[in-house]
């Protein structure tokens, strides 16, 4: 183990002063590690190896990328398999733990739809008649006149950040109205 490591960070740097040819070595040497390394992860997440050759992939291109933040004075090991560690934890959270069910053997045991109750056009108007009249005009041109923010600045002569700022604040007003109700 001690003599792989050795040998690792000699290749790193020797590649690193512009031997090619030690890179190349480098990189051969340690992808049947990370391979193997990132087949037990994925096993221990429960997660198919088969997907081990997307990481080693990545995890190849982040030590090309970032070679140069390499220490090389620091062993070339510990580095590598931080970065192997990082892009595995980085491919398991994209993939997550997901279950697929066909949504047909459950279809009997869904309720119906929601019957959802709609505001009536004097509700919401009395629900706008409560925000200050910058915030009301603002939502009104946006959401009522599908006005973008840019129409909206020029019209009210505002800048586009103070458009969105009275829109999110018109928004959250009349949710927390709402749900005080």
């Amino acid at each position: 183990m001690r003599e792989r490591e050795d040998e690792w960070t000699g290749l790193m740097r020797s590649a690193m002063a512009g031997d090619g040819a030690a890179y190349h070595r480098l990189l051969k040497a340690v992808t049947p590690v990370l391979r193997g390394a990132a087949r037990r992860g994925l096993a221990r997440a429960g997660q198919s190896p088969h997907q081990a050759e997307d990481i080693v992939q990545d995890i190849l291109l982040a030590v090309h990328l970032k070679r140069h933040t390499w220490d090389a004075n620091a062993p070339f090991a510990p580095w590598l398999f931080a970065i192997a560690r990082n892009k595995l934890i980085d491919a398991l959270r994209r993939r997550g733990r997901r279950v697929f069910v066909n949504i047909d053997d459950f279809a009997e045991l869904l309720p119906d739809e929601p019957k959802t109750e709609r505001a009536t056009s004097a509700e919401i108007e009395a629900q706008l008649k409560t925000l200050p009249a910058r915030q009301r005009e603002v939502l009104q041109s946006i959401a009522v006149e599908s006005a973008s923010i840019k129409d909206t600045a020029e019209k009210f002569a505002m800048s586009e950040g103070a458009v969105r700022v009275a829109l999110h604040r018109a928004l959250a007003s009349l949710t927390a109205r709402l749900r005080k109700q």
